[in-house]
């Protein structure tokens, strides 16, 4: 083992016991090339030199928070998998009188705004509460804020035409100077919550889970235990959506859900190992 990955595991060590996060079950690739953007980014040189940071510096763990997670998304990212919750997901959560869904892992909230859009025009929204939850403080001010910048409205604009919108995205938002704010009704069912799939259980009970391009971040066995959360966190017959690149085959939860779009990765709690959970 070189000096680097040692200094890595010191790292994991002192963000554990110092302040309560645990990063041992992050894919090891990922969280070093991260680890070593914190160090270029708060010119520490070396690992420990940030370990002796982490330890000795108030204020500075949100930096380090703001650095390892990756708070990367567009609205109506991958607009088959909108699409799909639109035409196969939505009509069965409207046999609900409340909607409960959770979106994990929100980063800057981009995703909660394209839910919340899809419900509006489904006529769901009224009865429905999105818990929008992240690890990093920062990205969830961002998020609950509403404010992007303009550049990217035009590819927002199609991603929503492709999954289906059936209005001008532009209806959804001002536009000043160089940004966009999302209207205000968007927010007004969205609760923004701290979150930590790793060490934190069941807040609620959902009827729908969206957590995208978070897992590969993860190692198997931290899948595993995530996977089992949402398993225990959705309603029999409740349905979980995960990131394109992400399945839930190698989990034993894979046993408690069916596919309802294998591609575009949405799936239905109620296989055979689903039969012991609530209803």
């Amino acid at each position: 083992m070189d000096v680097e990955d040692i200094e890595i595991q010191l790292f994991v060590q002192a963000m554990r016991l110092r302040h309560g996060h645990d990063f041992s079950e992050y894919a090891p690739a990922s969280l070093k090339r991260r680890v070593q953007q914190l160090v270029r980014t708060h010119e520490s040189g070396t690992v420990v030199r940030l370990v002796d940071r982490i330890l000795h510096e108030e204020g500075f763990l949100p930096r380090v928070i703001e650095g390892l997670s990756v708070p990367v998304s567009e609205m109506f990212r991958d607009p088959a998998v909108f699409r799909s919750l639109r035409d196969k997901v939505l009509p069965v959560l409207a046999s609900y009188p409340e909607i409960n869904i959770w979106q994990a892992g929100c980063a800057h909230g981009q995703e909660v705004y394209s839910l919340a859009i899809l419900l509006e025009e489904a006529g769901l929204y009224e009865r429905s509460r999105i818990y929008a939850t992240d690890f990093n403080d920062a990205a969830l001010a961002v998020a609950a804020e509403g404010i992007y910048a303009t550049r990217e409205a035009r590819d927002w604009s199609r991603n929503y035409l492709e999954a289906g919108g059936s209005h001008s995205f532009s209806d959804y938002y001002s536009a000043r100077y160089d940004f966009i704010k999302l209207d205000q009704r968007l927010r007004r069912n969205v609760t923004f919550l701290n979150h930590n799939l790793v060490t934190d259980e069941v807040f609620c009970e959902a009827h729908l889970i969206l957590c995208r391009n978070v897992l590969i971040y993860f190692s198997n066995a931290l899948q595993d235990r995530t996977l089992g959360l949402f398993r225990d966190s959705l309603v029999r017959g409740g349905f979980l959506c995960l990131g394109t690149r992400e399945n839930i085959d190698f989990s034993p939860a894979a046993s408690c859900f069916t596919h309802i779009d294998g591609a575009l990765r949405i799936y239905q709690l109620g296989g055979s190992g689903a039969k012991a959970l609530k209803t």
